[in-house]
């Protein structure tokens, strides 16, 4: 990681490969920019592909005290401006589709199109208040429990047995987790409920979900599309949360058309 945006004593790291218009990734809770490897090899030959390391993850610095989900958003839209090629297409899993969401609510200028993945309007605007309970109880008692009970794949990850080479990279993954931040991060989905925000999105949007999805099934697929007007959905088959990571070369495919047909100047 050799780029990096500093202010408000705040330091994120960022990876940039490719030209052309810029993406955005940002990733999901308990991941870092290794999660978008595939995107990376599959979309640099096209575009300026960015993923930055979230605040308190892996390169980054620690989040001071009392940060909270808009102190993400404008990390993130500092690392857009600091990419200096104008609005981006943002792009977030799970957690980080949350992030994107917020981004846009803050600082609609430097988006030009969201594609949201496997993702929540935070868990309150997506779930069920009895499932967001119950998920507050599983991180509480992942947390609580060693470092070497922390299991990378928990059921509804993938839609199958992921590849030995998907299971390394999450491994790796795991071993820099910063507890501290995954509290942080789940606490703020459990508290978060952006669906109202979704009626007033007028950007180009694009839902990517796994058909085998259980950690955000496609009927939250359903209330983005629902919610947001004119917006696309693309299921990719046999996949399950980590979309991105089991089934790369359609992921990839359907951003690539989105960003193609929703082009920006930037970059060009």
């Amino acid at each position: 990681m050799d780029r990096t945006v500093e202010g408000s004593d705040l330091e994120v790291a960022f990876e940039r490969e490719g030209t052309g218009a810029p993406i955005v990734f940002a990733h999901g809770a308990a991941l870092d920019s290794r999660s978008w490897g595939p995107q990376f090899a599959g979309l640099r030959d096209d575009f300026t592909v960015v993923a930055w390391d979230e605040p308190g993850v892996r390169a980054s610095a620690p989040v001071p005290a009392g940060f909270a989900l808009a102190d993400f958003a404008d990390a993130l839209a500092d690392v857009v401006r600091a990419v200096g090629l104008g609005p981006a297409h943002l792009a977030g899993l799970s957690w980080g589709g949350t992030v994107i969401l917020e981004t846009y609510r803050r600082h609609p200028d430097v988006v030009a199109t969201l594609v949201l993945i496997d993702s929540y309007a935070g868990w309150s605007g997506s779930l069920p208040a009895a499932e967001v309970r119950a998920r507050v109880e599983g991180v509480q008692a992942q947390l609580a429990a060693p470092a070497e009970e922390f299991d990378p794949t928990l059921p509804g990850l993938f839609g199958s047995e992921p590849t030995a080479e998907v299971v390394a990279l999450m491994e790796a993954m795991a071993r820099d987790v910063r507890p501290e931040t995954l509290a942080l991060e789940l606490g703020i989905m459990a508290g978060t409920d952006l669906s109202g925000l979704l009626p007033h999105i007028t950007v180009p949007t694009l839902l990517i979900w796994g058909e085998l999805d259980a950690r955000s099934p496609l009927w939250v697929a359903d209330q983005f599309a629902d919610g947001i007007e004119d917006s696309e959905l693309v299921v990719i088959p046999g996949a399950g949360h980590m979309s991105p990571l089991e089934q790369p070369e359609l992921v990839n495919a359907a951003i690539r058309d989105f960003c193609r047909r929703n082009a920006t100047t930037s970059g060009r």
